[in-house]
């Protein structure tokens, strides 16, 4: 038996008012999906990526605000905040399966009306390699066509990383680091240094005198954890439907992916789990 809309309520003249479809602006998100072949498969292609790159602004309007939480010393916002891009990367994850049904012929069926595009050039995601503090000013001169974006990848090439920020507290808690760690060129990827292993071993060997630093070294572990998971499943979504070929954007394709792979963002907090 049907149910009662009119019994329950329910508005259903909008001619006035606002919609559904009005607050989140579908008709332009559903009208965004444009494929340039006649293959079935295209459209799978470009969704994924189209709500890639939502799931991505919403991790960097979290991660930025997490940074400012950082700064103001309020860590409790800055972990929920975190927590949240962890799970949204596990969301990303979990994308990667419904891309893999593609197979390499059908993948194959439109893969030239790609030409040179490709994820590489995804500016969202090299501001989240930013934001986290893998710096490569090379990375933008894929973007140098467009001056709007290459001036916001330049804006955060030179900002403190969320590590950064990281480390600045633990200056902050009076924790001992090297002068260098804080007084460095920004726009240069993070490097490991000792006393910065040395001041979260104490953290970790001590985790009661420093709850909030503890927790705030394990949701970093969790964010870097979900990122290189999201990376790799990456790597073996494209060995599976490409194998070795040379990406749509001159990269190596699954041996650059590969290479990234090594990529540690924040490398004390993986070494001091040897040296407790």
């Amino acid at each position: 038996m049907a149910a009662n809309i009119n019994a329950n309520g329910a508005k259903l003249d909008f001619a006035d008012d606002m919609s559904y479809g009005d607050y989140l602006s579908l008709d332009s998100i559903l009208d965004a999906q444009h494929p340039l072949s006649t293959d079935h498969n295209e459209m799978l292609f470009i969704i994924q990526h189209q709500t890639s790159e939502l799931w991505i602004k919403l991790m960097l309007h979290e991660l930025n605000a997490a940074r400012e939480r950082l700064k103001a010393d309020d860590l409790s916002s800055a972990f929920k905040m975190m927590a949240r891009v962890s799970r949204i990367m596990e969301q990303l994850v979990r994308a990667w399966d419904v891309l893999s049904t593609l197979t390499p012929s059908e993948y194959s069926s439109f893969r030239p009306f790609l030409r040179q595009s490709s994820g590489f050039q995804s500016y969202q995601y090299r501001l989240i390699e930013f934001v986290l503090g893998n710096k490569n000013a090379v990375m933008i001169r894929p973007h140098r066509h467009a001056p709007k974006l290459a001036a916001i990848l330049q804006e955060e090439l030179e900002r403190p990383s969320l590590y950064d920020e990281a480390l600045k507290l633990l200056v902050r808690r009076g924790y001992q680091l090297d002068a260098g760690v804080l007084n460095r060129d920004w726009t240069q990827a993070y490097t490991y240094n000792a006393s910065v292993e040395q001041a979260w071993l104490e953290v970790y060997r001590n985790p009661n005198d420093s709850w909030d630093l503890y927790e705030l070294a394990e949701e970093l572990v969790d964010l870097e954890d979900s990122f290189r998971t999201w990376r790799f499943r990456h790597m073996t979504t494209v060995k599976r439907i490409i194998g070795f070929k040379r990406g749509t954007g001159g990269t190596s394709g699954v041996g650059y992916l590969t290479e990234v792979l090594e990529i540690e963002l924040f490398p004390e907090l993986w070494r001091v789990r040897t040296s407790l």
